[in-house]
């Protein structure tokens, strides 16, 4: 943890400067609009795409300014995508606050994420370079596809564990991945190094999504800023309840409660269905799967120039596979 906040020391000036355009960027005269945006905005969160699209321009000819118009059109695409998810969840709080959807209503949370979207498409106009537009938009796309196919596998108990590493990839790992690519294409890096760091986020972003999987079911409300279970109330099974399933003399009690959890729309408590998921051994495999996607992700910066940004991404990675908020 003390050499994560080492890193964001480091880079303290450049992540104020896209602090503040973020800001700037969901600035509006439109008084509802701006509460709602604002609202999300100081919500906080790790900054992580931004800190990746900093880090990644390091490969390259840096400058902050060309580097804020990739880092916040990225960050405002990660944040609207969270208010649409909420509306699709339910969900009341995120990192301990109310939601645009809790506080306000679903509409207005619809309309506040189609509004950051657009507001990112109108950022990233500042780079001149259409590869960069095709590769954010193509990711969106993919994001969406992502979203669709979770809300298709709700209580869907018959799912691959390939069904769910097609899903958070798209989902989740996609948008991280091009945070590291886009960062390097910015500042002019050779492709064969925003490849390699396209893969670096990637394989980062798969264990990123498991790791909060896991920690919405063995996580205090305290640590993740939502009550645990949260995922299965919805209808989302993860990575390590699938694990668990995979124990034949469980599988029948997983699977009654997850029947009991469907009949029941999610509006009860999960407390056992936890403690059954708790004391099998999906948690100890998702782990051990999110630690093989933490080693591929070192692994492809092997071949990298031994810049500090190389160390920070490797310091990154290790606190992303064993964080607990």
């Amino acid at each position: 943890m003390k050499n994560l906040m080492e890193i964001y020391t480091r880079k303290k000036k450049d992540i104020a400067a896209i602090e503040k355009e973020l800001e700037e960027s969901v600035y509006t005269d439109h008084a509802m609009l701006r509460e709602t945006s604002m609202h999300l905005l100081k919500a906080g969160g790790k900054r992580i795409r931004p800190v990746f699209v900093l880090l990644s321009g390091e490969f390259g000819s840096y400058h902050l300014q060309t580097m804020k118009h990739v880092a916040v059109p990225l960050e405002l695409i990660h944040m609207a995508s969270l208010v649409h998810d909420d509306v699709i969840d339910d969900a009341n709080t995120r990192r301990g606050q109310l939601t645009v959807r809790s506080k306000w209503d679903n509409r207005i949370a619809m309309f506040t994420g189609d509004f950051i979207f657009a507001k990112a498409l109108g950022v990233i106009t500042q780079i001149h370079k259409p590869a960069v537009h095709q590769i954010m938009s193509k990711a969106i796309v993919e994001m969406s596809i992502g979203e669709m196919e979770q809300i298709r596998f709700f209580f869907h108990s018959e799912q691959s564990i390939r069904d769910y590493l097609l899903r958070i990839r798209r989902k989740t790992a996609l948008l991280i991945a091009i945070s590291c690519q886009l960062g390097a294409m910015a500042a002019d890096a050779p492709d064969w190094i925003s490849s390699k760091l396209y893969a670096f986020g990637y394989n980062v972003g798969m264990a990123f999504q498991i790791r909060d999987d896991i920690l919405d079911l063995i996580g205090t409300e305290k640590q993740i800023g939502k009550p645990p279970g949260s995922d299965v109330k919805q209808g989302n099974i993860t990575i390590p309840v699938l694990l668990a399933m995979q124990d034949e003399s469980l599988k029948p009690l997983i699977l009654s409660e997850l029947d009991r959890i469907h009949k029941l729309d999610g509006q009860t408590d999960v407390t056992q269905f936890l403690d059954m998921i708790r004391g099998s051994e999906g948690i100890d495999k998702a782990d051990l799967l999110s630690q093989k996607y933490i080693d591929k992700a070192i692994a492809s910066l092997d071949k990298l120039p031994n810049v500090q940004a190389k160390k920070d991404l490797i310091e990154i990675a290790h606190f992303i596979g064993n964080r607990s908020y």
